[in-house]
C-alpha cells in the first residue's frame, strides 16, 4: 500500500551521498534500517544496495501526506525519500537526510527479525535474515571473492566449462553420494565436476568451473555443506607442483581482491584480515601427521587428516599450507602414485591458517589406462561404470593435473565467519532444507 505526496524520483545510490553533496537535493530508494520515533522527529536510517543513510523527518518540514507515510515506515518498509543533504559528523558516513518528502512503497508491519532473534529462528527466516547487515557483508565479499577466481582464470588462460548435475558413478566415493531415480535409472547429484572437466583439457589444455556440488555427509559441524559451490580446475601438462603453484596464485589474487574492493564489509564483520604472504609453506604428509601428533591428535599414519589434525595444522602457520604426498589409502582411486615411494599418491591439500582446515584439494592425475583401470579394481569399484573416463586414457592421454576449491569454506576464512552457513545465502545442511 503506497502513501505519500506523490512519487519521489531516485536521483541517487546511497553511496553517492557524501559532504560533496552539502546543502544539494537528493532522491532515495530503500528498506528502513533503523526507526526511532520521537514524536515531532522520526530518525530512519535507510538502506540500499550499496550501504545506509540517516535521514531525519521532522513535522514541521513536511507535508502531512510525507508525514504520515514516515510515521507507518517501521522496520524494513520499502520508501522513497527526498531531502537535503546536510553534515553530522554523529550519523554513518558523516552525512544525513534532511527529508522534505517522503512515500511508502511497501509496509512492514512488525518485521520477525529482532536484534536478539536466535539462530535457529533466523536460519527458518533465511529470505528475511539475507536483508541483515550482517549477511549483507558476507555475502557481497563472496561475491568478490568469486569474481576474482573468475578473473584470475580468464587472465591465465583457462576456458569456462559447465559440468553436469546428473552423473551415472562416484567421483569421491559411494559413501557420499545423493542418489535418485533418472527415468528409471539410478543416477546421483555430482560431488565434483573433475571427470568432465578432464574431457575438456584435450580440447581446451586449461578448463575450470565454478558450479554446486553435492555430499550426502551427515557432518553437523562449522565446515560442511551438504551442497556447497566448487570451483575446480584441470591442466592438461601439469604435474602436482605446477598443480600447486596455480592453486597458490589463483587463491592470492582471490584474497588479494577481497581486500582491496571489500573494507567496509570486513569491518563490519569485525575482521581484521591481511592478505597472507606468498610463498605459501609446502610440507609432506609425514610432516603433518608428526605435527598433529605432537599436539595430542589421535591420528596414525595412513589415516586422512581428520578436522582436528587438519585444525592443528593450520595453527602452526599464519598462512594457508600445502600438505603433500598423502598415503594412497587415503586418497580417491584417480591419484597418481608417486614413483618414488608407491605407497603415497602425488596429491595436496591447502589448509587454510587459523584453525580453518582444508580449502582446495587436488592433485596429479593416473593418465595410464592400465593403471587406472588397476585402481578402480583395488577400490572394488565398476569397470564399466568408468568407461567413458576410461577413454580418455585410450585416446591420447597426458599428463594433467587438478583441484576443486570450496567457496564457502574459504569464504569463511576470509569473513571471519564463525560457521560455514553465514557464507552462503542459503543453506543446505543435513537437518535443514528450507527456506
Amino acid at each position: 500500500m503506497s502513501s505519500g505526496s506523490g512519487d519521489v524520483a531516485r536521483t541517487h545510490l546511497i553511496s553517492q551521498v557524501g559532504p560533496d553533496l552539502e546543502g544539494q537535493e537528493v532522491g532515495l530508494a530503500g528498506w528502513v534500517y533503523r526507526y526511532r520515533d520521537l514524536g515531532s522527529v522520526i530518525f530512519i536510517v535507510l538502506r540500499d544496495a550499496t550501504g545506509i543513510i540517516q535521514a531525519v523527518v521532522r513535522s514541521e518540514e513536511v507535508d502531512p501526506n510525507s508525514w504520515e507515510a514516515a510515521k507507518k515506515a517501521d522496520v524494513e518498509a520499502s520508501v522513497k525519500l527526498a531531502g537535503v543533504v546536510r553534515l553530522d559528523p554523529r550519523a554513518p558516513g558523516g552525512v544525513e537526510i534532511r527529508v522534505t518528502r517522503a512515500s511508502l512503497v511497501g509496509e512492514s508491519p512488525d518485521f520477525p527479525i529482532k536484534k536478539d532473534t536466535g539462530v535457529e529462528f533466523r536460519l527458518d527466516k533465511r529470505h528475511l535474515d539475507i536483508r541483515s547487515r550482517r549477511m549483507w557483508a558476507a555475502l557481497k565479499i563472496r561475491a568478490e571473492f568469486i569474481a576474482g577466481l573468475r578473473e584470475w582464470f580468464d587472465s591465465n588462460g583457462f576456458v569456462s566449462v559447465e559440468a553436469p548435475t546428473f552423473v551415472s558413478a562416484a567421483v569421491e566415493g559411494g559413501a557420499t553420494l545423493f542418489e535418485l531415480n533418472y527415468f528409471g535409472r539410478k543416477a546421483y547429484l555430482t560431488q565434483s565436476s573433475q571427470f568432465y572437466l578432464e574431457a575438456a583439457i584435450f580440447t581446451f589444455e586449461k578448463v575450470y568451473t565454478i558450479q554446486p556440488s553435492f555430499r550426502a555427509e551427515k557432518s553437523r559441524t562449522r565446515r560442511h555443506l551438504t551442497e556447497f559451490w566448487h570451483a575446480e580446475a584441470e591442466m592438461a601438462w601439469h604435474d602436482l607442483d605446477a598443480m600447486m603453484d596455480v592453486a597458490e596464485a589463483l587463491v592470492d589474487h582471490a584474497v588479494q581482491r577481497v581486500y582491496e574492493n571489500r573494507k567496509e564489509e570486513l569491518e563490519i564483520l569485525g575482521r581484521k584480515f591481511e592478505p597472507p604472504q606468498r610463498p605459501y609453506p609446502r610440507i609432506s604428509y609425514d610432516e603433518a601427521i608428526d605435527i598433529a601428533q605432537s599436539k595430542g591428535v589421535q591420528i596414525e599414519w595412513g589415516d586422512d587428516m581428520s578436522t582436528e589434525a587438519e585444525r592443528a595444522v593450520s595453527l602452526e602457520f599464519d598462512r594457508p599450507v600445502f600438505v603433500y604426498r598423502y598415503p594412497k589409502q587415503a586418497k580417491a582411486f584417480y591419484h597418481a602414485p608417486d614413483p618414488a615411494r608407491p605407497e603415497v599418491v602425488l596429491c595436496a591439500d591447502l589448509l587454510a591458517p587459523e584453525g580453518i582446515g582444508e580449502i582446495i584439494g587436488g592433485g596429479q592425475r593416473i593418465h595410464s589406462y592400465d593403471e587406472l583401470v588397476a585402481r578402480i579394481r583395488e577400490e572394488g569399484l565398476r569397470v564399466e561404470d568408468y568407461e567413458w573416463y576410461l577413454d580418455l586414457r585410450r585416446y591420447g592421454s597426458v599428463p594433467h593435473a587438478g583441484f576443486g576449491l570450496g567457496v564457502e569454506r574459504t569464504v569463511r576464512w576470509i569473513a571471519g565467519i564463525p560457521h560455514i552457513r553465514d557464507a552462503v545465502a542459503f543453506p543446505r545442511t543435513p537437518t535443514r532444507l528450507t527456506p
